[in-house]
């Protein structure tokens, strides 16, 4: 079954954000916009993005002459708009008319007019003001063809806003929360220590960083608040234009928001994805991570597919050592992100601005204003692969693996484990390093978070579940008991939703059982120091040799659990390094240690094998990697090399390389940063 972004268009969207309004005064610059469109192979353009102050120069005064005129032109040429809502940044004049739309800081005050995204997400008057500008948009082009997407405000960020109306709003969400219960209010933050009870709701404000659960009900205050702005804001896209699918970009890199609850009030997962390509010196390294990222997008609406809706062909505006990408690596870049289920490749940004913070971030028309630059080449190379990808349009990745990455875990991490771990806590790090041997080995993996069902996957890995959501452990003894295999790290089920630590020893909530350990205590290690250990002979794995564990260790008892590896080092030398349990039908494996890739690597091909899980191509040179795209009859698979030299490849079957439209058996000599989709 295929799956489509719009039916209006069923082919791979490419494109960018088109920033036309900067250019009012120079119409003869958007005539030739459309031709450099057509020039590269683009068909979408995200519009209007920040145009407020163009569309409302005035306080009710609307001027849409200038949108009407490019709307019409991206018809007549053959594009379509994915057309914004502008309330990521709001015009002058609104701030000065009605201060409270304004952010208020810590201590009180009102921020000025500046930057973006600085608005009030509480203030009555800017979600009426929003609300107001969208069905302005909404009564205009609801029947213009052109209009394929509804883009609403761009990259909602967790930033603060101490106001009196978020405060407010806040303590109103908390009485909801604990049942206007002060009493439970106050236990659920052991607010008694350091005597900080609290004798009321208005005396509760989230400027006390030492009570840990005050603070995670505040990220998730945002995050509730943030997606009830953006609820309010599609009230009229909804109403008058209900055909019309609705996303706005995610920035899953983040930490201010909670994106899986996000997800679920968007028709259309997009994000904003800015790699390092030849920034750190390994490019296959980044790579994976920015996989991982990537499957956290299509996991959200179950494997459906999403939009790269902002990328960049050279360089972004960013305060790090600037690296253009190398020949090849933006086709590469771009088709990394369709082999995980993207339908779309646009960018940030159509033209560079003449002025501004952004005016040097990389864009398809440089200030030359032409063709001839390798960027735009690069570009257009993108374009004309992409039109050769009608078939993969709309389909679908499969997964047999899961990988846990939860936003409000890595909250309470950073709150409350750091106080404990330090900066050993590095808790996205240690998701890529358990995500990157399945990557490797070309296996599909949902990333997904602790509300998720765990059902359908053979194999779910669980790192540094420091906090447990409500329900999880239920669901992972579940999933267990009924033939799941489930591999946990240490530090995981140590405290409950509210960071109040677990009683009776960890991990809490009855994983004691499922994973068939304790333990007892952990230890923090410097950058340079490692703990060696070594597998036991024999063991039920199959696993062999020794291996160095790094900045944390845990001193684990076995209460059941097999022991596959024990500590060699230190005062708990001969204590369980790496344990595996039985539990009902399935087996539940428990890591007491941060793991350097080469045990990573070895443990997890183990249970690709012994698990049956499907990969996408076996036998690839490291550093080449092949995922598979399916419509429940064709299957698709992306062969992409991110190693910055040639590999050679073997087939056992014969292919036709989509991109090329020849046929590939025997073996291909792979060159630097080369990609083929085949279809065998």
């Amino acid at each position: 079954m295929k799956y489509y972004i719009s039916s209006k268009l069923k082919k791979m969207m490419h494109g960018g954000d088109y920033n036309p309004d900067q250019w009012i005064n120079t119409p003869e610059i958007w005539d030739e916009d459309m031709r450099l469109m057509k020039l590269s192979g683009c068909n979408v353009m995200s519009i209007g993005i920040f145009a407020w102050a163009a569309l409302e120069p005035e306080e009710g005064i609307f001027e849409f002459g200038w949108l009407d005129t490019i709307m019409n032109k991206l018809a007549d040429n053959g594009c379509y708009a994915v057309l914004a809502t502008p309330s990521g940044s709001k015009p002058a004049w609104l701030s000065r008319a009605y201060p409270e739309v304004c952010r208020g800081d810590a201590d009180g005050h009102r921020q000025p007019h500046h930057g973006r995204h600085n608005h009030c997400r509480t203030s009555p008057v800017y979600r009426d003001k929003s609300q107001l500008i969208n069905r302005k948009l909404a009564e205009r082009y609801k029947d213009h063809p052109a209009v394929l997407v509804w883009h609403v405000s761009n990259e909602y960020n967790g930033q603060d806003c101490h106001c009196k109306l978020c405060y407010k709003a806040f303590q109103d969400w908390l009485r909801v929360r604990y049942d206007n219960d002060i009493n439970k209010l106050n236990h659920a933050y052991w607010s008694a220590f350091w005597s900080h009870t609290y004798p009321d709701w208005s005396y509760v404000e989230p400027v006390d960083p030492s009570i840990h659960g005050l603070m995670l009900d505040w990220e998730r205050f945002k995050t509730k608040q943030t997606i009830d702005f953006f609820k309010n804001e599609i009230v009229p896209l909804k109403e008058l234009t209900p055909d019309i699918p609705i996303t706005t970009n995610f920035m899953t890199e983040s930490k201010t928001l909670d994106y899986w609850a996000f997800a679920k009030a968007v028709d259309v997962i997009s994000w904003d994805s800015y790699p390092g390509w030849h920034e750190k010196g390994d490019d296959v390294k980044e790579a994976a991570r920015i996989a991982m990222h990537h499957d956290i997008n299509r996991s959200m609406k179950n494997g459906k597919p999403w939009m790269l809706m902002e990328s960049v062909p050279s360089i972004p505006t960013r305060g790090r050592v600037k690296k253009r990408k190398e020949p090849g690596m933006h086709l590469l870049s771009s088709l990394q992100a369709v082999a995980h289920g993207s339908d779309t490749v646009q960018y940030f940004q159509w033209r560079k601005s003449r002025g501004g913070l952004e005016k040097f971030h990389g864009a398809v028309v440089d200030h030359v204003g032409t063709e001839n630059t390798r960027v735009f080449r690069d570009v257009s190379e993108v374009g004309h692969k992409l039109a050769m990808l009608d078939d993969v349009v709309g389909s679908t990745v499969k997964a047999d693996v899961a990988l846990i990455l939860d936003w409000e875990n890595e909250w309470a991490l950073d709150l409350g484990a750091k106080v404990y771990l330090g900066d050993n806590v590095k808790y996205r790090e240690e998701c890529v390093s358990h995500y990157t041997p399945f990557w490797e080995n070309s296996v599909s993996v949902d990333v997904i978070d602790q509300t998720c069902s765990l059902d359908s996957y053979k194999l779910v890995v669980i790192p540094m579940s420091y906090m447990l959501r409500p329900g999880f452990a239920d669901k992972v003894a579940s999933y267990v008991e009924n033939g799941g295999t489930a591999v946990m790290t240490y530090w995981s089920a140590v405290v409950n939703e509210s960071d109040l630590c677990m009683l009776g020893g960890i991990p809490g909530q009855g994983l004691r059982k499922v994973f068939g350990v304790w333990e007892e205590e952990s230890q923090s290690y410097y950058k340079d120091e490692t703990v060696s250990f070594s597998v036991i002979a024999n063991n039920s794995l199959g696993l062999t040799g020794s291996y160095k564990a790094v900045d944390t260790c845990s001193v684990v008892h076995a209460e059941g659990a097999e022991v596959l590896a024990v500590f060699e080092d230190t005062y708990f030398a001969g204590s369980p390094a790496i344990t595996v349990n039985s539990y009902g039908k399935g087996k539940a494996y428990y890591l007491a240690c941060r793991n350097k890739t080469e045990f990573l690597n070895d443990f997890y091909e183990k249970l690709i094998a012994d698990l049956s899980v499907k990969r996408c191509l076996v036998g690839l040179p490291e550093g080449v990697v092949a995922l598979n795209r399916t419509d429940g009859e064709n299957k698709y698979t992306f062969l992409m090399n991110f190693n910055d030299d040639a590999r050679t490849v073997a087939f056992d079957d014969t292919y036709i390389d989509l991109l090329t439209g020849k046929s590939v058996a025997g073996s291909v000599n792979m060159k630097k940063f080369d990609v083929m989709v085949l279809e065998s």
